[in-house]
């Protein structure tokens, strides 16, 4: 039954990168409500698949690869709904619903969904320090969507070849203004996931816990160099 939601849901992700090419084929580049309609139905579906693995599994759904990508989607999904109309980034659907798209086509065609055979005792901080990390991830993978529409755009005021959805592309001051707070959205949560993992019973692994502090750092010194521009 859950993956059925799932498959639903990806295909309203589908529905709006169709929509997208064909907009893009025409060279009348007017997607309208229908993205942002299609990847909030989308966005429901995969909501109601996570409930349904969270209620059957008594923890946060993500003990497997499989149930972090879904995770990855729904967090990548859940900023696009408050971070596009709140800065008027509509046209961000069209790139981050192949995004989804392809995380979620990855993660029900793979045979990664494995079941833990014995029920481990439920950790509430790990659980914390787990969802914060990947919903932060989330932030950082769209404020990449926008990187690539500054870059987009950029692009095509330099080379003076402006295609049709040049016009439907906010100005590059907000996008510009919009992959900043994504990061910073992105490290706050990031580092709140971090602190939590300190409160956590059980020994992290090493390589886990390095990596992690060298993904804060990186994003530390993204963020350092954008403050001292």
């Amino acid at each position: 039954m859950d993956r059925q939601l799932l498959i639903v849901s990806t295909i309203c992700f589908l529905a709006a990168v169709m929509r997208t090419v064909i907009a893009l084929g025409a060279g009348t580049f007017r997607l309208g409500r229908f993205n942002f309609l299609a990847i909030g139905l989308g966005f429901i579906f995969q909501t109601a698949f996570l409930s349904i693995r969270g209620h059957e599994l008594h923890r946060c759904p993500v003990t497997n690869l499989f149930e972090v990508l879904i995770f990855l989607a729904w967090s990548v999904a859940l900023i696009y709904m408050v971070i596009g109309p709140a800065y008027r980034l509509s046209l961000m659907g069209a790139f981050t619903a192949p995004l989804v798209f392809l995380i979620q086509t990855l993660a029900l065609l793979a045979p990664i969904d494995v079941r833990h055979p014995a029920k481990l005792p439920a950790n509430a901080w790990l659980e914390f320090h787990a969802s914060m990390s990947i919903v932060a991830y989330g932030a950082f993978a769209l404020a990449c969507v926008a990187g690539v529409m500054y870059l987009v755009q950029e692009r095509q005021l330099k080379t003076h070849q402006l295609h049709s959805f040049f016009y439907h592309l906010p100005p590059l001051t907000d996008l510009f203004a919009a992959i900043t707070r994504l990061l910073w959205v992105g490290f706050a949560l990031y580092s709140l996931g971090l602190a939590s993992g300190f409160f956590v019973d059980a020994p992290l692994p090493r390589v886990q816990v390095v990596c992690a502090f060298g993904v804060w750092l990186l994003y530390a010194a993204i963020l350092q160099g954008r403050h001292l521009r």
